[in-house]
């Protein structure tokens, strides 16, 4: 995913562009002669306004899996207090495999991750053996998932 922490350029998007993504966000795979109609364009319309808002940034379109179906029984955040270089550590985190959300964050941690793991004893390796073995992790704090209540897509097209 492209870098999220700067004032990019912002496109103006309209009611059409927020209901497309809408019915994307439903189901990704639509095809745009059934899309085109639902949001009063036509197919080759739909297409190039889906198109555009790829190109900007604005979306993706991908297939986002379900760890617990997977055989991915424990999900985590870890929070990270570290020293030096925030970037340097958050992009070595980045480049693990189980790690699948890196934020450089204010507050009580200096970096937040989510951590998707098989077991507890692969968290317990991703955390101790892979984490706080980093040179700059001063601490960290591991937060398990009990239940995920809601997960959710849909800023700013509501």
């Amino acid at each position: 995913m492209a870098d999220q922490g700067g004032a990019g350029s912002a496109i103006p998007i309209d009611d059409i562009d927020k209901a497309i993504i809408r019915l994307l966000q439903r189901d990704g795979r639509m095809a745009y002669a059934k899309l085109g109609p639902k949001v009063g364009l036509s197919s080759a319309a739909a297409r190039q306004r889906v198109q555009r808002l790829v190109e900007h940034g604005v979306i993706e379109v991908v297939a986002v899996s379900q760890p617990l179906k997977l055989g991915f029984n424990i999900q985590a955040m870890v929070g990270l207090r570290v020293d030096g270089d925030l970037r340097g550590i958050a992009s070595a985190l980045a480049d693990i495999e189980e790690i699948v959300y890196v934020v450089v964050s204010s507050g009580r941690f200096d970096i937040i991750t989510e951590v998707v793991c098989r077991d507890s004893r692969q968290l317990m390796s991703i955390v101790n053996d892979t984490i706080r073995a980093m040179p700059g992790v001063t601490s960290t704090e591991t937060f398990t998932y009990l239940n995920i209540e809601k997960v959710s897509y849909s800023w700013g097209t509501g």
